[in-house]
């Protein structure tokens, strides 16, 4: 064991720990939820790369020599490798707006610095956590910074699974373009489509997500790095948000830029509610269309049975052969949580007071699950369900013989009262519309078949054609 001290005292930590006192305080202080922020993969390494540009700024300004920022640069880049994950022990609930992960951080780039100059852990006389790796920072702007960037990786890897998803419906899109089928509006027949257009339907939906999503990212991007406390750059020296800006980017790759007001950037959190709303929109978007795939394939013998989804698992422990659409129910279960965690990031950005949102943590953790979950959930959803949708095509093609919704299409020739009055004759008898259409003096039979073409009511101007 080895021991280390802050103002309130004394604590004793493993020898080979890279944490310090002021993480033991935290992993004391918050036991909540029992996942800590080493399942924040993408906060740690842009944690890493906060120090690191802010070691260079610092030497740049003469706040630390060459060798502390040698040393310090070479433990971020470590630490950004995920070797060091597992000494961020923290809960990723804590109270103190993140202080604790801050401190986390220090310390283990600290120590791990002390290590890479040949040094035990805790001399911190060589490098300190706070006087040399926290040098010219607070808290209040290495956090929200190191969360934004955190969160602008995660929507990267959710814009990779979303495009990945609409390929996969693309495909099915285009292998179902000949494919008739009857639409439904209300859950009752509607009027004829190609499961084509169905599934170019949900193609075009993601697409706008995706779009949105991109656009919505570079609010990720304005930073309060250098504001330290409170925006106004106290302890900080002259030039020095500039420099750390610049050099965050360079070492990131994510295109950070100074907030003009930083303390607004300092108490403002709208940037994590804007992102976290059109997360809400892309997951009741998954979850319709979700919806929509158990209901195509609902049966096999009494749904709806347009579509045979892929069978993955058995479905039940007591009726044998039963197979359940378990992929689209689990993006619907990821779409809820996502809908919740937008209400938590709500509460968060509005319940901040004055010149910091000691909130933060929580909507850290909440749009980190929604990101990972949803390019998850998005994941499966490709490779286990639609890259194996089958159409039912015999089935489709009988209810299209069967149909008396392409009446729809005589509207404009006879009216729309006598349209309805085929049919409800239709089916109150049975009978094809063509025969009913004779028998009630309507159309001959030849002139309605000749008209009610089922490929050609998928488009404008069907009876023009």
């Amino acid at each position: 064991m080895r021991q280390e001290s802050d103002f309130l005292g004394s604590k004793n930590l493993p020898d080979d720990a890279y944490w310090g006192v002021h993480a033991e305080r935290a992993v004391e202080n918050f036991p909540i939820s029992g996942q800590t922020v080493a399942e924040m993969p993408n906060l740690i390494r842009a944690y890493a790369y906060v120090k690191k540009a802010a070691a260079h700024a610092n030497l740049a300004m003469g706040m630390i020599d060459t060798r502390q920022c040698e040393a310090i640069s070479q433990a971020c880049d470590d630490v950004a490798a995920g070797h060091y994950d597992a000494h961020f022990v923290t809960d990723v609930i804590q109270g103190g707006a993140g202080t604790s992960t801050n401190m986390n951080a220090n310390e283990v780039i600290a120590n791990r610095a002390l290590e890479i100059l040949g040094l035990e852990k805790g001399r911190y006389d060589v490098i300190h956590p706070n006087d040399h790796v926290n040098a010219s920072q607070s808290t209040n702007d290495s956090y929200p910074t190191a969360v934004k960037m955190a969160t602008w990786y995660g929507i990267q890897d959710l814009l990779k699974a979303l495009a990945a998803l609409r390929g996969a419906f693309q495909a099915k899109a285009d292998e179902f373009s000949g494919i008739l089928k009857i639409g439904r509006t209300q859950l009752q027949d509607a009027v004829p489509m190609t499961l084509g257009q169905e599934f170019a339907s949900f193609v075009s939906m993601i697409a706008d997500d995706e779009k949105r999503l991109k656009n919505s990212a570079f609010l990720m991007c304005e930073i309060n790095m250098g504001g330290t406390a409170i925006g106004t750059g106290i302890n900080a020296p002259v030039g020095y948000a500039d420099a750390v800006t610049a050099k965050l980017a360079e070492f990131s790759g994510v295109p950070v830029v100074k907030a003009e007001d930083m303390i607004a950037a300092t108490s403002d959190t709208g940037a994590f509610a804007d992102i976290s709303g059109i997360l809400k929109r892309i997951a009741v978007k998954l979850s319709k269309i979700s919806n929509d795939l158990r209901l195509l394939s609902s049966g096999p013998q009494a749904g709806v049975g347009d579509i045979k989804l892929p069978a993955r698992q058995a479905g039940s422990s007591i009726m044998p052969g039963k197979v359940n659409p378990v992929i689209p129910e689990v993006m619907n279960q990821v779409c809820f949580e996502v809908i919740g965690n937008d209400v938590a990031i709500t509460m968060c950005a509005e319940a901040g007071q004055l010149q910091l949102n000691a909130f933060e943590p929580l909507m850290a953790w909440s749009l980190h699950k929604s990101l990972k979950h949803l390019a998850n959930a998005c994941h499966t959803l490709q490779v286990n369900c639609v890259e194996g949708i089958e159409a039912n095509a015999d089935l489709l093609e009988n209810r299209i013989a069967e149909s008396v919704t392409l009446v729809t299409a005589l509207n404009p020739l006879i009216g729309y009262e006598k349209s309805a009055k085929i049919v409800k004759t239709a089916i109150a008898s049975g009978k094809p519309i063509a025969v009913v259409a004779e028998e009630l003096g309507i159309m001959d039979q030849a002139k309605l078949k000749s008209l009610l073409v089922a490929d050609k009511l998928t488009v404008p101007g069907a009876l023009g054609n």
